[in-house]
């Protein structure tokens, strides 16, 4: 039994999961508060903290070279600045009233509780695995941890067949479709959606569609998956719809993630529509003075429809940590909302979204208009100036801007910072015309696309706006 609150002299916080939010919210806390003031305990139950999980795809695919070159922070620079970092340890229960946790190390088997005065929980997201036969079958993987990442290379590496099916073409599925195809494999892809990318609205998903059938991926849309099937060892042989078989010597799960919130969930902490736990613009969680969680556990405002969802995304995962550090080091700060802002790619396709598609503004019940412009990313007599497709959504009547989605090749997704900003500050999309952006031939036309396209959604709101 760990010692009690009262009787110790300084304040003790536990955090739960060792990655970007943790990791970022008791760094933070440590810099307002020394060791003498605040004791920090954080338990991971995993082998790494502080590592980018966003560039996992890019380790498989050989883009980046080295596992820890994706890892920010390791375990002993984290002890070294005065946090209690116990690795290989998973938390089992919450005890929310008694204000304790309990922890078992995976080496060992031993079990603890630990007291604490204040509670981060970071405990991050999981990939969905559906129900299906044979989806625990070696050669299946999910793809959210480094763990994951090096269970899925040591795959390939004792994997004699090159055929790979990707299940799912979110972010995931399709980073690491491109990742396979750059490691020499025959890559399927087999999506339950109308196109891949059910991010963007089906007709700019159908530009990434395009582009991976280029790269030599085959895409296999509108189709579920019925079972995974093995052969005599166990072991994955292929993946199985209605109607078709598509051979596998390695299966990667890219549906998406759900948060990790079982535990939050049995101690009865609040969650939301996606399970993801509920906080306040402090980051912590509703109804609990001394409980914070932040990363991909939680649900978050969308600051354009109003409304809680769930993002996967080291940026907010990072900014959580950041503010709950401060205000469980005893400063203040908070975590207004998001936009939904993520760029991506495939091969040199570069693909970007922020703010609603159009399906959200219908479920949000807004009235709007769209329009989707051509243009390219640099002057057109300029060498090097490539095709750009930007497609823009506006609110009828008010033209205040609801979202833009952006596909095309060099100097195109970065383009969305700018819809970023201007949906984070609430703009029309006639304001947006009047933007002061850069210019040169080397890096935009004279009109950038962005404008272009904010040009014709005044057109279409004032047209759609007539009485």
């Amino acid at each position: 039994m760990s010692m009690s609150r009262a009787s110790r002299s300084q304040e003790r916080l536990v955090v739960v999961g060792g990655d970007a939010a943790g990791m970022s919210a008791a760094s933070q806390a440590r810099r307002l508060k020394g060791p003498d003031e605040l004791e920090i305990v954080a338990f991971e139950r995993g082998h790494f903290t502080s590592y980018s999980a966003c560039g996992i795809p890019y380790w498989v695919g050989g883009d980046v070279e080295d596992r820890d070159q994706l890892i920010a922070r390791s375990p002993e620079e984290h002890r070294a600045r005065g946090i209690d970092l116990r690795m290989r340890t998973e938390v089992t229960e919450l005890d929310v009233a008694g204000g304790r946790v309990r922890s078992r190390d995976l080496e060992s088997g031993a079990e603890a509780w630990t007291s604490y005065d204040k509670l981060v929980l970071a405990t991050g997201a999981h990939p969905m695995r559906p129900s299906l036969p044979g989806i625990d079958a070696p050669g299946v993987h999910g793809v959210q941890t480094l763990d994951d990442g090096q269970a899925l290379l040591d795959t390939l590496a004792r994997t004699a067949g090159r055929r790979a099916v990707v299940i799912g073409a979110g972010y995931i599925g399709v980073e690491m479709a491109e990742a396979l195809i750059n490691r020499g494999y025959e890559v399927t892809v087999v999506n339950r959606g109308q196109e891949p990318m059910s991010t963007l609205d089906p007709d700019m998903g159908r530009l990434v569609h395009e582009a991976m059938e280029g790269l030599g991926i085959t895409m296999v849309n509108d189709t579920e998956v019925t079972k995974i099937l093995t052969g005599a060892d166990g072991r994955v042989r292929a993946v199985a719809t209605e109607d078709v078989e598509y051979p596998a010597d390695v299966v990667v799960l890219g549906i998406g993630v759900r948060p990790e919130t079982a535990l939050a969930e049995a101690a009865g902490l609040p969650l939301g529509d996606h399970k993801g736990l509920l906080t306040d613009l402090a980051m912590r969680v509703r109804g609990h003075e001394n409980i914070w969680a932040g990363g991909d556990c939680v649900e978050v405002l969308d600051l354009v429809s109003g409304r809680e969802r769930h993002i996967a995304l080291g940026t907010h995962a990072n900014k959580h940590g950041q503010v709950i550090g401060a205000n469980a080091g005893g400063g203040y700060a908070t975590f207004p909302g998001v936009v939904g802002t993520a760029v991506s790619k495939v091969c040199d396709l570069e693909i970007a979204r922020t703010g609603l598609r159009e399906k959200d503004a219908r479920r949000a019940g807004l009235r709007f208009e769209t329009v989707t412009i051509e243009s390219t990313s640099r002057a057109g007599y300029y060498p090097g100036a490539d095709p750009m497709t930007v497609k823009m959504l506006a609110e009828r009547r008010t033209g205040r801007l609801l979202g833009v989605q952006i596909v095309g090749r060099e100097g195109a997704a970065k383009r969305v910072d700018i819809a970023a900003v201007a949906l984070t500050a609430g703009m029309t999309v006639e304001q947006m015309t009047a933007l002061d952006l850069g210019y040169a031939p080397p890096f935009s036309p004279v009109w950038d696309p962005i404008l272009v396209a904010a040009r014709k959604a005044v057109i279409a709101v004032r047209a759609g706006s007539a009485p």
